[in-house]
């Protein structure tokens, strides 16, 4: 039976990814903390290493269109569903300015699997659900979060695409959790807030600084919302790695699938040539006196770099040599 594939995160707004066909639903504990892993100098780049052993383990990866469902909890802006979207498409946009998203997507394409076939270049939008007054509330249990999704796929008007008759797989962004539906559709899931709220200084770094990094000022946002700027790298992290290791059994580091270290995560907060530690790397600054590291269709955005086998380092399109 041809399976489905499907990636989710909530973030008060639910970011669902789906590609088929795939076979299996992934279990998804938390992730491996990446200083496990050494980072040696380079010359080039920050995160070149030779104790990084980044390895193909035979499943598969997303070679066929990926869309992007999402589920809106809560009052979100109209201009913050504007930028989140923008990033999606942008994904696709070979037409856009150079340094691009879609110049970074594409060291996620050179990813293979076992047949050769490249991940899919193809990211586009599909159905959105929104939950305006907070149907389950403004205090979400584990519980709660898991009916939140269940009533966007299941509900009578305008449900969401999915078919509960199928096994799915959801991409897990923060501690595991399981969903079932009729005892089919099993989804490991996590929510996660509006980063300029609930974690500045982590998740919306640069734009905010934590209080450890002293006399360093937060960097201005390129769509003037720190939160939802600060989430769309993380939005970035979790799809490149959902394309290149959908089951947890594809490309990866560490020798346990269930805390494998992936291409987003031997790549965390470098933006730019000479990045590690706290420095972003060299970025570029807009007119406006923001800062960010690659343009999407009509706006910029600031998108952490993700590793390249081919390379063996961390790589972006405004890396100095392209």
């Amino acid at each position: 039976m041809c399976q489905q594939l499907l990636s989710v995160a909530l973030l008060l707004f639910l970011l669902l990814v789906a590609a088929a066909p795939a076979s299996a639903w992934r279990p998804w504990p938390g992730k491996m903390n990446t200083t496990d892993y050494a980072f040696g100098d380079s010359k080039k780049y920050e995160g070149s290493s030779e104790f990084v052993k980044l390895r193909y383990h035979m499943g598969p990866v997303l070679t066929t269109n990926i869309t992007v469902h999402t589920i809106w909890y809560g009052k979100w802006e109209r201009r913050q569903k504007k930028i989140i979207r923008e990033f999606i498409n942008s994904i696709s946009a070979a037409e856009a300015r150079h340094p691009s998203v879609a110049g970074w997507w594409r060291t996620v394409e050179l990813y293979t699997d076992q047949t050769g076939s490249n991940i899919s270049k193809t990211v586009r939008l599909g159905e959105e659900k929104n939950d305006r007054f907070y149907s389950h509330g403004k205090s979400l249990s584990r519980l709660s979060i898991q009916s939140v999704i269940k009533s966007a796929i299941t509900a009578k008007t305008r449900p969401l695409p999915i078919n509960p008759r199928r096994f799915l797989h959801l991409r897990v962004w923060l501690p595991l959790l399981h969903l079932s539906i009729a005892g089919r559709l099993h989804l490991p899931y996590a929510w996660v807030g509006n980063s300029g709220r609930f974690c500045p200084g982590q998740c919306a770094y640069p734009f905010a600084v934590p209080p450890y990094i002293p006399n360093r000022k937060p960097f201005k946002s390129p769509n003037a919302d720190v939160g939802v700027d600060g989430m769309i790298s993380v939005i970035g992290h979790e799809m490149a790695e959902l394309a290149t290791n959908p089951l947890a059994n594809a490309w990866y580091a560490g020798q346990d699938p269930s805390f494998p270290v992936e291409i987003a995560d031997l790549c965390e907060g470098i933006y730019g040539t000479g990045g590690g530690g706290s420095y972003t790397g060299q970025l570029l600054d807009a007119r406006d006196g923001a800062t960010y590291n690659m343009n999407g269709i009509r706006r910029k955005f600031l998108v952490q770099w993700v590793w390249s086998h081919v390379l063996n380092y961390c790589t972006g399109p405004n890396a100095l040599d392209h």
